[in-house]
């Protein structure tokens, strides 16, 4: 039996005060506005350190994690998306931003589109509805005004 030495593999530092402080200020409005209800640390699979901004509850949905590879920042969505690569995390900082409000914003389309379906929906069983009750008051309403 042959055994091959793997090199040690570097374990990366945990993530910095200042890291950390960057991404939370990024990430500071959507958790005082309840749209985040706070963040954890962990690490990837390699070992790597990993930021999550958690979701309401009761289901803490990840919203975006932020992986730090080596020197590069990895910025991804709630559904494992990556968003933006990038060697700065103010860069970073400013991307947490950008994608928090960009959900705000689809949410809030999501909302005025389905407003206009059901809107539009009742505006035309009530015109159907009204046209024919129009139509019934021009046939039968001189008839019935002469048995009043």
């Amino acid at each position: 039996m042959n055994i091959l030495p793997f090199p040690r593999r570097f374990d990366p530092a945990p993530w910095g005060r200042w890291e950390l402080k960057e991404v939370l200020g990024a990430c500071a409005d959507s958790i005082s506005r309840g749209e985040a209800s706070g963040w954890e640390v962990g690490s990837t699979e390699a070992g790597d350190p990993q930021f999550y901004l958690l979701g309401p509850a009761p289901d803490y949905e990840c919203l975006l994690s932020i992986s730090r590879v080596g020197r590069v920042y990895v910025l991804e969505d709630g559904n494992g998306r990556v968003l933006i690569e990038d060697n700065g995390l103010v860069a970073m900082a400013q991307q947490v931003r950008e994608t928090l409000s960009r959900k705000k914003a689809a949410f809030i389309a999501r909302i005025a589109l389905a407003w206009c379906v059901v809107r539009e929906t009742i505006e035309d069983k009530a015109e159907a509805m009204f046209a024919e009750t129009h139509e019934v008051l021009l046939h039968f309403g001189p008839q019935a005004a002469s048995l009043i």
